[in-house]
């Protein structure tokens, strides 16, 4: 089984849809997926994801899911004194490098920061949505692996985001999703393809076969969108700091 992750287009989140840059990035996006043999099709409730998702459905005649879960993982948390509120991947460094429980996929939300916006009940959302899903295409979750109680090659996409993208990744894979958020971006369109691997009859694991691909783009002379990153330099004040 082959699950593709792939993010919204350029956005415009005032208006939780994409902008002009976005529509040509999703429609070089259709163009590489509609052809593809991909069984089933799921979207991120969000106008965002829904949009980027509509230019592949249509080329290819088809229609997605929508599944609750595949949400904006956005939840706040309250940071220092003074009540900055940061979402939990827009941490800054200095915040989070330094405690080790970050860096440990099982202690990570149990940091008091993390527990006061109980981030464990949002992560949880996700990972039982997930493996319900699993289940039900029949992989079936037991303790860090899956039973492959009906293993398939179906290929599957979610149109969805980079900050849920991360935490479905760190899920499957045992990663603490803080590493992934800020460690690393898929940017807007990018492709993400994860697979199982059934070494053993009935016992299935996943690998990541690539993350944030955006060869579309580049095949197309389009560079992707910074959205998600942040300054390369501090002394860059055209690009993203807070």
């Amino acid at each position: 089984m082959k699950i593709l992750i792939i993010r919204h287009a350029d956005p415009d989140y005032e208006n939780d849809s994409i902008t002009e840059k976005g529509k040509k990035e999703a429609e070089l996006l259709s163009q590489r997926i509609a052809p593809m043999n991909i069984s089933e099709y799921y979207v991120s409730p969000l106008g965002r994801a829904r949009e980027t998702a509509g230019y592949t459905l249509e080329k290819c005649g088809k229609t997605a899911v929508t599944l609750d879960w595949l949400h904006e993982f956005d939840r706040n948390l309250i940071i220092g004194n003074n009540g900055e509120r940061r979402i939990a991947w827009d941490m800054l460094p200095e915040n989070w490098t330094s405690i080790p429980e970050y860096y440990d996929k099982d202690k990570w939300t149990q940091v008091p920061v993390m527990a006061e916006a109980d981030i464990q009940g949002g992560i949880a959302y996700v990972n039982d949505g997930l493996d319900d899903f699993l289940s039900n295409h029949g992989y079936e979750r037991y303790n860090n692996y899956y039973l492959a109680k009906k293993p398939n090659s179906d290929t599957i996409a979610f149109f969805c985001h980079f900050g849920v993208e991360c935490v479905i990744i760190g899920h499957l894979l045992g990663i603490s999703p803080m590493v992934l958020w800020h460690g690393t971006i898929a940017a807007p369109t990018s492709v993400t393809t994860i697979a199982t691997e059934e070494r053993r009859e009935g016992k299935a694991f996943f690998r990541l076969l690539s993350f944030g691909d955006t060869s579309h783009l580049y095949a197309n002379g389009e560079s992707p969108a910074f959205a998600g990153r942040f300054c390369e330099m501090f002394t860059n004040k055209d690009e993203r700091h807070d």
